[in-house]
């Protein structure tokens, strides 16, 4: 049986919202590919060995919770980059995509963020809540989610999703998130995999090849594809009202 280590980090300084259903989802499909899921609740003072895992999750967080998070990555700068240019994997949602930007603007003092990519956070006049809803590259199904957040970003480029209705990196842009490598990273809440089990699926499959096991075709019957369908159906019902 293959094995697939995962670090879970800051999960008790980042994981509003419920985010941690995004690794708990992600551990039972991968476990329906008979993969042995082996995940690690990692936060400070823990010092991460990034060679030892094979993905990396970081959820949402509050404003102090992220600078204080932040304080800590620094320390860890080069392991950190050098984990996504190895192609390990992350998943990163919510405010914590802004960790691994270039300058972060967070209750107007200026930090330095990882710097992993060149894009910089800075306020929106208006706190942007609500559903959102994408198109994806990766998926043929489109994407749900949920934002609540302060902060917009620059555009970066390599981009996760393209916007059919809602906010992208800000509101003059109509893509959101990162994909570069194994990294990927949106603002969306929802949890994001429970809520788009196509997408978890997305990612089994990633990791399938990434273990060099054979992938097998998920039961799309259960009930967070009749949740999702559902959502779907009613959501293009009210946006075409």
């Amino acid at each position: 049986m293959k094995k697939f280590k995962i670090a879970y980090l800051y999960y008790d300084l980042m994981n509003l919202y419920g985010e941690n259903g995004n690794i708990r989802y992600l551990e039972k499909k991968l476990k329906e590919q008979d993969i042995d899921v082996k995940i690690d609740l990692l936060s400070i003072p823990d010092k991460i060995d990034y060679e030892k895992y094979d993905m990396f999750y970081i959820g949402a967080g509050s404003e102090n919770n992220e600078v204080l998070v932040l304080e800590y990555m620094l320390k860890q700068q080069e392991e950190i980059i050098n984990a996504i240019n190895n192609k390990k994997f992350f998943l990163v949602t919510g405010n914590a995509l802004e960790l691994f930007g270039k300058d972060i603007n967070i209750n107007g003092t200026i930090y330095e963020g990882i710097n992993a990519y060149g894009y910089d956070v800075y306020p929106e006049k208006e706190r942007i809540v609500g559903e959102q809803y994408y198109k994806c590259d990766l998926v043929p199904h489109n994407i749900i989610g949920f934002q609540n957040r302060n902060n917009v970003m620059s555009d970066n480029g390599d981009n996760l999703f393209k916007v059919i209705q809602g906010v992208g990196y800000n509101y003059n842009v109509n893509f959101e998130g990162i994909h570069d490598n194994n990294f990927y990273g949106t603002y969306l809440l929802g949890p994001l995999l429970v809520r788009n089990p196509y997408l978890c699926d997305y990612f089994v499959k990633e990791i399938c090849d990434y273990l060099e096991q054979e992938y097998k075709d998920p039961d799309t019957s259960g009930l967070a594809y009749k949740a999702y369908n559902e959502y779907l159906l009613n959501f293009l019902k009210d946006l075409n009202s």
